[in-house]
């Protein structure tokens, strides 16, 4: 068995202990909108447009900031945007109406749209091609940590002290993470120390179709590509049911549920927490089926479906008001996302046509799947204001939705291998990308 340097997996915690703070700085607002819209004197829908500002940069700047981190290189990426998102979250502390906090949403938005590129990055740098589902795994589980985290640590900040401290505390963490990451993270080939057979086989294992990035492509021609639709598509569709556990799930658990502070910050964490271990699940099943023979493809798009089609049972909460089972309801989704989601952020890395391009193709996948996060807490505001509070439609939607992420994943992704660019394949442009469904591979 071809060995490995092993301190690749400390260089993937980081990257989970990134993504959960990422998320940590989310979640805060959504925890603390109940006292914000009391203070500050805020209706639902001004409470919705600043849930949903964060992504209108966040998307914007997925595609600048994977083309950011590609030339950078993770190390000097990672600390600029990590250290971006952390000071306007400290800042968002200060905002005294809807226009202060609004504006900071939006600078974090800029600062936090580096974080998974990144991380992508990081699974290419140090993973073999048969490693990357579990790496991807583990880093994504920094999402569903950082959510749960944040209920329990934002709603004692918010009892103890006030709202304004909770910014001031996550924001400070993520300062941290930078003056360490500064210290301890280097590319392998830049590793002192490093076993050089080790190192020379995980160089040689990446899987990477041409030489460290050296052909040059337009970023136009990515987007020529069935493959980067169905990957954005697709993230989209995971998001949108995502990103109502982290704009009004909160809300959804105090307003129609009646839950307290209290049982916010314990039975409202269950979900986050059961998608840790979805996360990981993800990544090492799709990684145990390529290596027991599965085609690559076969082996992401049965965990890719498979998720999908688990997440979509959040549309049956919409009619049960017996706790337990919308706890359930809600796990099980949660989980069937976090499944899916570290399938998704293998994809930049098996797909890329060369090393120079992993943070982009995570930028433009994400960047797409982060108009879900837009969509999601506007539409759930107008349906709440339509409805006189009544959460129906945005879970039966939802559920539909994932649904058809799962179509898409099945149909519209194909063969899942480097891209053949125009210098490397002249006509491997979408029209001629063969399809390849699971059956098929």
């Amino acid at each position: 068995m071809r060995r490995y340097p092993r301190i690749r997996w400390m260089m993937i915690v980081f990257c989970f202990l990134a993504i959960a703070i990422n998320y940590i700085d989310r979640v805060n607002l959504a925890i603390a909108a109940p006292h914000i819209k009391k203070d500050l004197g805020l209706d639902d829908a001004s409470m919705g447009l600043i849930l949903g500002a964060f992504f209108w940069t966040y998307a914007l700047m997925q595609i600048p900031a994977g083309r950011m981190i590609d030339k950078l290189g993770a190390r000097a990426g990672l600390a600029i945007a990590v250290g971006w998102w952390s000071l306007f979250t400290v800042l968002t502390a200060f905002g005294k109406g809807f226009s202060s906090i609004f504006i900071s949403r939006l600078l974090l938005g800029v600062g936090e749209a580096g974080g998974n590129p990144g991380c992508a990055k990081v699974v290419y740098n140090w993973f073999a091609k048969k490693q990357r589902g579990t790496a991807s795994g583990i880093f994504d589980a920094g999402p569903r940590a950082g959510t749960a985290l944040a209920l329990p640590l934002v709603a004692w900040i918010i009892s103890t002290w006030d709202w304004e401290t909770s910014f001031v505390v996550t924001g400070g963490i993520g300062l941290v993470w930078v003056a360490l990451w500064l210290v301890f993270y280097r590319e392998p080939e830049q590793m002192k120390g490093l076993d050089e057979e080790q190192k020379n086989n995980l160089i040689a294992d990446r899987g990477e179709r041409h030489i460290a990035g050296t052909e040059k492509i337009k970023l136009r021609t990515l987007f020529g590509y069935r493959n980067v639709w169905g990957m954005m598509i697709g993230f989209f569709c995971m998001n949108f049911a995502t990103y109502f556990f982290v704009t009004w799930f909160p809300t959804y658990l105090t307003m129609s549920q009646g839950f307290s502070l209290k049982e916010l910050g314990t039975l409202g964490a269950i979900p986050a927490l059961m998608g840790i271990p979805g996360s990981l699940l993800g990544g090492l099943t799709s990684d145990w089926l390529f290596n027991k023979g599965f085609s690559l493809t076969a082996a992401r798009k049965t965990c890719l479906v498979g998720g999908m089609v688990l997440s979509s049972v959040i549309a049956f909460a919409a009619f049960t008001s017996n706790i337990t089972v919308i706890l359930t309801l809600f796990s099980l989704t949660y989980a069937g996302l976090a499944f899916t989601a570290a399938n998704i952020w293998t994809l930049p890395a098996d797909v890329a046509p060369n090393s120079g391009y992993v943070a982009t193709l995570g930028g433009i996948q994400n960047f797409a799947g982060n108009l879900a996060g837009i969509v999601t807490a506007s539409f759930t505001g107008l349906m709440l204001g339509l409805s006189h509070g009544s959460f129906v439609i945005p879970l039966c939607v939802a559920g539909g939705i994932c649904l058809l992420g799962a179509l898409n994943f099945l149909f519209v992704i194909g063969k899942i291998e480097p891209l053949d660019t125009p210098k490397s394949k002249p006509n491997a442009r979408i029209k001629h990308q063969p399809q390849a469904s699971i059956s098929s591979q």
